[in-house]
């Protein structure tokens, strides 16, 4: 398999090409081209193998000057979860005054990751 991937990983945006090869074995591995930096091949690797994300979004909340806060994932999350933690973060509303870096959803969907605040706006 052959596929082109430009690399998020710097403003450079490295244009790679990335061929998976599966040997006698049934061991898969990648060979990737076109990549600045080792950064550009691990991106690259785990983009086919695992492509994970990050969130930012809003959530409501109960206040009328403010009726949405920021909030974003505390780390990346696998890709096929987007719209699983979006679910999420669009059920709940803030009733309490928080502030940055405070934890909304505690280990969302049971990923190990946190969506947390990321504005003073209610402190």
């Amino acid at each position: 398999m052959n596929k082109e991937i430009v690399c998020i990983t710097c403003p450079r945006g490295c244009i790679m090409k990335v061929t998976q090869e599966k040997d006698d074995l049934g061991k898969i591995s990648f060979q990737v081209t076109g990549n600045f930096c080792k950064k550009g091949e691990t991106f690259a690797i785990n983009e086919l193998t695992s492509p994970m994300r990050t969130i930012c979004s809003t959530v409501k909340t109960d206040f009328k000057d403010v009726p949405v806060l920021p909030c974003r994932v505390s780390a990346d999350i696998p890709k096929d979860k987007i719209f699983d933690v979006m679910a999420e973060i669009n059920k709940v509303v803030i009733t309490e005054k928080i502030k940055r870096n405070d934890i909304i959803i505690k280990n969302v969907l049971g990923l190990g990751v946190d969506v947390i605040c990321t504005s003073d706006m209610l402190n």
